[in-house]
């Protein structure tokens, strides 16, 4: 027996004189949690290196086996076509059309969504619960049931082949409409009745209380809504036609041949495409955490 307590105390007692569990369990959950980060560091940046990198090689050496990660030789050649503007795929206004289109359709949904979520969470109306129920119930549809009726709304309107059927079909959507709802109601209630003892209206309450506290949940809704817009692939192939009036995503398709496919330029596109979106998320990367962890808290 007394050899059994003996052996049972050596095993949980450290070589410092201090119980070896209590040290091991952080230690071990800290290197789990580095290597949990490593996998998914490399699960989501591989696919990017790997694009940026395939957009340096040759053709060859983009279709070798095995594949290759470093480009042998390294070369431009694949960006060669698509920044050159007489060319059949003008990338350059491709991208500048997406850069129109996706800055134009967030501002008009930052505007419209601020206006309908202000009303829904701040004030008394009939009908508010079922209207605010409505909206939810919206974001459970898919959006390719939207396609053919907005196909119809934007053919009657005479905007087909032009960026309006890109900008304007999409300023309605019900995410942004939820999200400044959770934002404005976990504002205090104290800022607004201070307001109006001083004499203000609710459109100044709004434009002067409401929207200045806001700008982290707005300039989220923001980018969000641009890169959603900027990337959106489906809506531009219905309803754009002529290769002067495509977006950029909706431009690159045309790249890949009907028999052959050119790899290096592809990928040259695709990281031209992504160069936005990530300096958009190095900018706004504090407010898009603030402003979702302080919707989460209220939701």
């Amino acid at each position: 027996m007394t050899t059994v307590q003996e052996t049972r105390t050596s095993r949980s007692t450290s070589p410092t004189g201090q119980s070896g569990s209590p040290a091991r369990g952080p230690w071990l959950s800290r290197t789990a949690f580095a290597l949990t980060l490593g996998v998914l560091t490399l699960v989501f940046l591989g696919p990017l290196a790997w694009m940026f990198l395939t957009s340096f090689k040759t053709q060859n050496g983009a279709t070798q086996l095995p594949p290759t990660l470093l480009p042998h030789p390294a070369t431009t050649s694949g960006y060669h076509p698509l920044l050159n503007t007489t060319s059949q795929t003008p990338v350059i206004h491709w991208f500048l059309n997406s850069l129109l289109a996706g800055a134009a359709n967030a501002v008009l949904v930052t505007v419209t969504a601020s206006l309908a979520a202000y009303a829904v969470a701040r004030m008394e109306f009939p009908g508010r619960r079922l209207l605010w129920g409505m909206v939810v119930g919206t974001l459970f549809i898919p959006p390719f049931l939207f396609l053919i009726p907005n196909y119809i709304i934007v053919s009657k309107l005479a905007w087909l082949d032009s960026l309006w059927a890109v900008i304007v079909p999409s300023a309605g959507g019900a995410f942004g409409v939820f999200f400044l709802r959770q934002f404005f109601s976990s504002l205090p209630h104290e800022l607004e009745e201070a307001a109006m003892i001083d004499g203000a209206n609710r459109w100044q309450i709004f434009t002067r209380v409401v929207l200045p506290l806001s700008r982290p949940a707005l300039s989220t809704l923001l980018v969000l809504q641009f890169l959603t817009n900027y990337n959106d692939f489906l809506w531009p192939i219905f309803v754009l036609f002529s290769p002067a009036h495509l977006t950029l995503p909706a431009g690159l398709s045309i790249l890949q041949g009907a028999f052959t496919i050119n790899y290096p330029v592809i990928m040259a596109g695709a990281a031209i495409a992504s160069i936005p979106a990530i300096v958009l998320f190095v900018i706004a990367q504090r407010s898009l955490v603030e402003s979702v962890s302080r919707s989460g808290l209220k939701g």
